[in-house]
């Protein structure tokens, strides 16, 4: 009886052990608005929050709310060819109180590296086929729930063309973006992982006695 407990009880930390990881997540899906610019950030305002799931929020969609961005100074490339932004800025998601929503911010984090802007050129696409630029921002955000819960993890958004088969240089309207954040963080993990080792031992040891 003493061999089987803490076998029975590695079993059960083993296939609660993922359930751990993902069920402490924060999911977001945006659509629509216009990503600006005044020359060395980007800003996104009034993106329209079309789904959410994770933690006691459940899953839902519809227009829920609406995502907010400003990255930091741009400091390699270009606003037209693509480049690189700085750390800093914000990004923040709000929800408007529909389907037992908090009204007010949602989550509230700033990036935490660098943020990609890539710029790809489509040929024979949009208007008379003239071709059409998109870009995409990409980066990883860390930051605070309604809740106090502790998030990070990366945001996605990505354009549709420029008009007219222009490259981008003050306004591009938004197709779609996301965000996937997690908790744990990966020190938690480790310390997961250290436990498991341990009581795999323990049992190894039990059954060689």
């Amino acid at each position: 009886m003493s061999i089987k407990r803490p076998a029975v009880l590695l079993s059960c930390i083993c296939f609660l052990l993922p359930l751990s990881v993902w069920a402490d997540s924060f999911g977001v899906s945006n659509r629509g608005g216009q990503i600006t610019s005044s020359g060395s950030t980007l800003t996104l305002n009034g993106s329209t929050l079309i789904g959410l799931n994770g933690f006691n929020f459940g899953s839902l969609s519809g227009r829920l709310g609406t995502v907010n961005l400003t990255t930091g100074t741009l400091i390699s490339g270009s606003l037209a060819a693509g480049g690189t932004f700085a750390a800093g800025g914000s990004f923040t998601v709000f929800g408007t109180g529909k389907d037992g929503l908090p009204s007010g911010a949602l989550f509230t984090g700033t990036f935490t590296g660098p943020l990609t802007w890539m710029a790809t050129w489509t040929p024979n696409v949009g208007p008379n086929r003239a071709g059409a630029w998109v870009y995409t921002l990409k980066g990883n955000v860390a930051g605070t729930l309604a809740s106090g819960q502790k998030l990070s993890g990366t945001i996605i958004e990505t354009t549709f063309d420029v008009s007219a088969g222009r490259q981008f240089s003050t306004m591009a309207r938004l197709n779609m973006g996301s965000a996937n954040l997690t908790v744990p963080e990966p020190g938690t993990l480790g310390l997961l992982a250290t436990g498991l080792v341990g009581l795999a031992l323990l049992v190894r040891r039990k059954k060689t006695v």
